[in-house]
């Protein structure tokens, strides 16, 4: 019988092109590995998976539905299903408004223009506010030329979302116009009452604030002698401190939150609520700038020095607070489920943040008490000085977004590497073979290939 040779399938270019194209093949079978393995259980053992996933249509923040079957799969890609990334914004990707340079190619890295060929899930975890997270990400994707979905994307104040059903009438504080009525309408909060619709109906209430003619138009008119404040959310910074600061604590030495009316305890008070506790950020100005924190910090001391020693007790969302990181981890399981086809939790997700304070140390506390490892890394282009020590220590310190990103995957790919040299087979009693004992043999070169005629 004759058997013909296959053609040979390794003559691919030169040999420079053959030694890349081993490496790209090498590296690819690292990620994907052989099979399912057992899950780690040390940081020295865990390493990265990729799983063929296909993109589906992205979820809302709220939504929590199972994956859409409107179409079947057409391109694989590979997508790293053991580690993630979760971004701050200000400082990190964007400052002043304007993109950091590095933030842009950190995100072509991410969408699979690496040398692994692979896409890693990522979210966006910031403590500004004001806008809806549609809008928010509307800006976010002009300024890194990616699309970005508010379904991966969590304001400071996202996580009050859940407190709709709790409060009925609330007074909403901070940013730009109605812009947070609107958020809060959109949340969910059935009465939102802004500082404006109070002074329209009291001009007096801040004797140094008039409202301008569009925000006299638009503030809204109320008899608030039939109102009750059940409770205040900052929602974004203020654009009027004094006034702001005179309204909150109007309502803070209140009987029940009724406008106009003085508490003889000073404890009567609705609850307040804060978007965030940052006390300094990092804007176009050269030094960091106040944020809503100081303003928070202002508003506890002022109650105290007003009430004769009285403490007023007000909650903060945002970074570092527990809740936030939790909610983060709700919004990446649906996100990874909706788009990438993920339906277990990484077992790291990469935290990318510039202020010690806030995002270093929530991650930091989150790690002590989350099932997965949540591994902190500082950049050195926003609120975090470069030569000082930070107040809370992360686990990495880099120059920028893109080297957070590149140490990140190669830690990942590491990891793997090592992994993968623990658990090569072990050859034994392989057959031995002796060139006595072969009665027909060819030998193949790749520069003459031929028809060799075998005999039975």
């Amino acid at each position: 019988m004759s058997l013909e040779p296959q053609q040979p399938t390794f003559h691919r270019g030169s040999f420079a092109d053959e030694i890349e194209a081993a490496r790209t093949d090498l590296a690819r079978k690292l990620l994907v590995g052989d099979g399912e393995s057992p899950a780690p259980s040390s940081e020295s053992d865990t390493a990265p998976s990729l799983s063929p996933a296909v993109s589906a249509t992205s979820s809302t923040p709220e939504s929590d539905g199972a994956i859409s079957p409107i179409s079947p799969p057409v391109d694989e890609e590979l997508v790293a299903d053991s580690f993630a990334f979760a971004f701050d914004i200000d400082g990190v990707l964007v400052r002043g408004g304007r993109p950091i340079p590095e933030a842009v190619q950190a995100m072509k890295v991410l969408n699979g223009e690496n040398k692994y060929g692979i896409k890693i899930p990522y979210i966006f975890l910031t403590n500004g506010g004001g806008k809806t997270e549609a809008e928010r990400c509307n800006d976010l994707s002009g300024q890194l030329d990616v699309e970005i979905s508010p379904a991966q994307f969590i304001c400071g104040h996202t996580p009050m979302s859940e407190m709709a059903d709790k409060y009925n009438t609330v007074l909403v504080v901070g940013g730009e116009g109605e812009k947070c009525r609107t958020v809060a309408q959109g949340y969910g909060f059935k009465d939102v009452v802004t500082p404006g619709d109070i002074i329209k109906a009291n001009s007096a209430t801040t004797p140094f604030r008039k409202l301008t003619a569009e925000e006299l138009q638009n503030s809204m008119e109320r008899d608030f002698s039939k109102v009750t404040i059940e409770a205040i959310f900052v929602f974004a910074d203020s654009r009027d401190w004094a006034g702001d600061l005179q309204i909150i604590l109007d309502l803070a030495m209140s009987k029940g939150g009724r406008v106009g009316t003085l508490s003889e305890t000073f404890d009567e008070g609705p609850p307040i609520f804060f978007s965030h506790n940052d006390v300094v950020w990092s804007a176009a100005h050269d030094n960091v700038r106040l944020g809503m924190g100081a303003l928070r910090g202002i508003v506890e001391y002022t109650f105290k020095e007003v009430t004769k020693g009285k403490t007023l007790e007000t909650h903060a969302f945002g970074k570092p607070q527990i809740g936030t990181f939790e909610f983060a981890t709700r919004l990446l399981k649906r996100w990874r489920l909706n788009e990438h086809r993920l339906n277990s939790p990484p077992n790291t997700v990469y935290f990318v943040g510039d202020t010690p304070e806030s995002d270093i140390r929530g991650t930091n506390l989150y790690n002590e008490k989350a099932e997965n490892d949540w591994y902190s890394i500082l950049v050195k282009t926003g609120v975090y000085q470069d030569g000082t020590e930070p107040t809370y220590k992360p686990r990495v310190t880099v120059p920028t977004v893109l080297d957070a990103v590149n140490h990140g995957i190669e830690r990942e790919m590491e990891r793997r590497r090592k992994k993968s040299q623990t658990q090569k087979p072990h050859l034994g009693r392989m057959p031995k073979l002796s060139l006595e004992e072969a009665q027909d043999m060819a030998v193949f070169s790749p520069i003459e290939e031929r028809t060799v005629e075998l005999t039975a």
